[in-house]
C-alpha cells in the first residue's frame, strides 16, 4: 500500500468517525425534540449522515484499507453532555438545537481541515472530491440547524 493510500485511508477514517457522530447525534436529538417537523428534519439528516459514512467506507475499501465502523470517544462524550444538559434545561427544542449546532461546528471544522490537508498532501482526486462534496453537505447541515435554532429562539 502506498503512503498516499495510507494517508487517504487515515483521513477518511477520521471523517467516518465524525459522520458516525453526526448520525448518532441527529438520531439521539430527534428523540428529545417536541416539534414534529424538527423530528422529521433530524431523522432525514441522520439518514444523510449514514449515507456519507457508507460512501467514505466504500472509498477506504477501494484504497485497500479497513474502514472505521464506530464514532469517536469525543462524540460519545458530547452526546452524553447533550443528554445531561437537555435534562437540566427541560429538553426544550431550543436547547437541543443549541447543542446540535455545537456538534455541527465540530463536524464542519473536521471536514474543513480534512479538505485542506487532502489538497495540501496532493491526495487522489477522487478522495479530495469526496471530502469536498461532503464538506458542502456538512456546511448545509450546519447552516440549516443554525437557522432552525434561530427560528425556534425567536418564536419562544
Amino acid at each position: 500500500m502506498t503512503d498516499i493510500n495510507k494517508e487517504s485511508i487515515s483521513l477518511l477514517n477520521d471523517l467516518i468517525e465524525t459522520s458516525k457522530d453526526g448520525q448518532k447525534g441527529f438520531e439521539e436529538s430527534a428523540k428529545d425534540l417536541k416539534n414534529p417537523q424538527l423530528k422529521a428534519f433530524f431523522a432525514e439528516h441522520a439518514v444523510a449522515c449514514a449515507t456519507a459514512v457508507r460512501e467514505l467506507q466504500t472509498e477506504v475499501r477501494a484504497l485497500g484499507g479497513d474502514p472505521e465502523t464506530s464514532g469517536s470517544v469525543s462524540g460519545s462524550v458530547h452526546r452524553a453532555w447533550v443528554n445531561l444538559k437537555s435534562s437540566v434545561t427541560g429538553k426544550s427544542d431550543e436547547a437541543v438545537l443549541n447543542e446540535v449546532e455545537r456538534g455541527e461546528d465540530h463536524a464542519l471544522k473536521a471536514y474543513r481541515e480534512a479538505a485542506e490537508k487532502a489538497r495540501k498532501e496532493n491526495l487522489p482526486v477522487n478522495v479530495v472530491s469526496l471530502i469536498e462534496r461532503q464538506l458542502a453537505g456538512t456546511q448545509k447541515n450546519h447552516d440549516q440547524v443554525k437557522l432552525l435554532r434561530d427560528q425556534v429562539r425567536r418564536a419562544s
